[in-house]
């Protein structure tokens, strides 16, 4: 349950936040917009390595254009997620430096250590992301949808613009939701919040990465923990992670 007084974050930790989130905003909009822009291109090539690349299209499913402007409306989506992407990190990478994680030393050098640390946490949680959704995922939700449409009589026809954008949401859901430790151990160190607030909420947190599992993967308890349970397992992780540091420091 949440402290008397207190959100989920807690009155010094929202505070926190927004004061950043002000000092910041327009550093935030050009990180962003660098991502659209330099998503925009790459994008086309995404989508060619979709539609040349085996195992994306199940057997027996048919995908069809049905208007010129789904590939340019693709690009945009995925340019988009691009530049969320690259928010996100800067994100985590500021909230670790509103009272510098690991800056009990003091020193700048230790700060940028600690950064570079987080960066190279998130880019590595990054590829686990993108790999899971790659080998398990993705094939696991393609094939179930396939396997559907065809117990039920239905040509398997997928339209293209929902096609890659299904595929690429999962790989963009994925990549996200394996930050769950870069940003719970940047938050809590950063005093934004409390180890005592997440282990009290621990259950509304469950629900909600649960939640969040059944927007975006079909109706069935399989293919909701596939989506939703590795953010349960790397928030466990994260604070076992937390707790253990804090005891070696």
């Amino acid at each position: 349950m949440e402290q008397e007084g207190e959100g989920f974050l807690g009155e010094g930790g929202l505070r926190s936040l927004l004061e950043l989130a002000e000092r910041r905003g327009r550093l935030y909009m050009a990180i962003f917009g660098a991502g659209f822009v330099l998503g925009f291109p790459l994008a086309e090539q995404v989508i060619e390595w979709l539609l040349d690349s085996e195992g994306f299209v199940p057997d027996g499913v048919e995908v069809i254009i049905l208007q010129p402007l789904e590939i340019i409306l693709l690009q945009l989506r995925i340019a988009a997620q691009i530049g969320f992407a690259l928010l996100f990190l800067a994100l985590a990478m500021d909230i670790s430096s509103i009272r510098g994680v690991g800056a009990t030393s003091g020193s700048r050098a230790g700060r940028m250590r600690s950064l570079a640390l987080i960066l190279l946490a998130a880019l590595v949680l990054a590829g686990l992301g993108a790999v899971y959704a790659h080998k398990i995922l993705i094939p696991f939700l393609l094939e179930y949808l396939a396997e559907d449409a065809a117990s039920s009589g239905l040509r398997a026809t997928w339209q293209l613009q929902e096609w890659v954008g299904f595929v690429t949401g999962l790989y963009f859901s994925s990549v996200i939701g394996f930050q769950v430790p870069v940003l719970v151990v940047a938050l809590l160190r950063a005093g934004v919040i409390d180890r005592e607030l997440i282990v009290d909420n621990r259950g509304f947190l469950w629900f909600s990465f649960l939640f969040i599992g059944a927007l975006i993967s079909p109706p069935d308890p399989i293919s909701l923990f596939l989506v939703g349970g590795p953010m349960l397992v790397l928030l466990e992780f994260a604070l076992l992670f937390d707790r253990m540091s804090s005891r070696a420091e």
